[in-house]
């Protein structure tokens, strides 16, 4: 039976590894019956993510300040990002990548802040086949924190960090926050469906095989009764890591985000 890996694998900027392993999935790869090797990305693999893509090609418009000058300018945005050398340590960038990332960031939100506007205009611009609103209003809700209608450089690369070379745990950590839509530290049927809806809206009719109207209950309906293992209705997040670390399928499908940030 189809999975959802199998839409999106044919995707243009996917991460995921080819049939043949050839592209490591940056948050590592399963070898040897499970065994989990260290997080590898490449810079083509990087340069594929929609958001890293968005950020990087404004610097191509714009000259950007040299490496010496990024910290100076710092005091030139309403919002000021912590010390490079901060995030360095917080996250799995280089300094360099960081300095690129600011300068792309910086040429885009003057203000140092991006907002739910600047996701769906981003998402809409790399899915145009699809309608990109919702998925682009859920994924913006995980990366602001604060809850405060704006995220900042700091959660933004960080956030990035996590989800193209974080460990496995990590990554499932962040995906259940992405499918918990109110943040009450529980995912419902209703709240997986709606993202997963979100996801083959964007994508449109140009997956690979096509998507019927359906595909999303009938993954849904499947994988929730897989996680919900106490059958109380919700589905917690040690449920979640787990019934994905232990299920192959699952967890293939629990990459998708990889082929959609």
């Amino acid at each position: 039976k189809r999975t959802i890996i199998q839409y999106d694998a044919k995707l243009d900027g996917g991460l995921l590894p080819d049939a043949n392993g050839k592209e490591p999935s940056p948050g590592g790869q399963r070898e040897d019956r499970g065994k989990w090797q260290k997080p590898r990305i490449t810079r083509k693999s990087l340069m594929k993510c929609c958001l890293v893509k968005w950020i990087i090609d404004s610097t191509t418009n714009t000259q950007g300040p040299e490496s010496s000058d990024c910290e100076l300018e710092l005091s030139t945005v309403r919002h000021q990002p912590e010390g490079l050398e901060q995030l360095q340590v917080q996250t799995q960038f280089t300094k360099k990548e960081l300095q690129s990332l600011y300068r792309g960031f910086k040429n885009e939100c003057p203000s140092g802040l991006v907002d739910e506007e600047t996701f769906k205009n981003i998402y809409s611009q790399f899915f145009p086949q699809g309608d990109a609103t919702t998925y682009a209003h859920f994924l913006f809700n995980a990366f602001d924190m604060d809850r405060n209608g704006s995220i900042r450089f700091e959660d933004f690369v960080i956030g990035l960090s996590v989800l193209l070379r974080g460990s496995e745990t990590e990554k499932l950590r962040w995906a259940f926050n992405l499918y918990d839509i109110n943040k009450d530290g529980y995912i419902t049927k209703e709240e997986m469906l709606a993202i997963m809806t979100s996801i083959y809206d964007m994508m449109g009719r140009y997956t690979s095989p096509s998507v019927r109207d359906v595909d999303p209950s009938e993954h849904v309906d499947k994988f929730f009764q897989k996680m919900d293992r106490n059958r109380d209705g919700v589905v917690t997040i040690d449920e979640f890591i787990e019934t994905c670390q232990k299920d192959e399928n699952i967890m293939a499908s629990m990459q998708l985000f990889e082929n959609v940030i």
